[in-house]
């Protein structure tokens, strides 16, 4: 089958603008996660009974342990947020076809 002159297959996929917010989301979310990996390293040191790197907010066990907790919980929502964000970057913008219209990869 011949393709006409006139004919551009880009034409079928609508090219929408880039996702400014998913990107702001992401770059956010890394610093997120960041911010917990910090955090979670400072309350683990005091914990380990070196010198407490936030001051008297870690100074006792149980503050410690708190800001560990803090920090493992900044790092999983940073994490999850950023994979979210990126997995909603990287979607196709393929056409819609129905899926007994496609060819059979065995």
């Amino acid at each position: 089958m011949k393709i006409s002159d006139g004919f551009d297959a880009r034409r079928l996929r609508p090219r929408s603008p880039r996702n400014w917010r998913l990107r702001l989301g992401a770059g956010f979310s890394a610093l997120l996660a960041t911010f917990g990996v910090l955090l979670a390293m400072a309350g683990a040191a005091s914990l380990l009974g070196r010198a407490p790197a936030l001051g008297e907010l870690n100074a006792s066990p149980a503050g410690s342990a708190v800001i560990l907790t803090v920090g493992l919980l900044l790092l999983y929502v940073g994490v999850r947020l950023w994979r979210r964000c990126r997995r909603r970057m990287r979607q196709p913008l393929a056409l819609n076809m129905a899926p007994h219209l496609m060819k059979k990869h065995d």
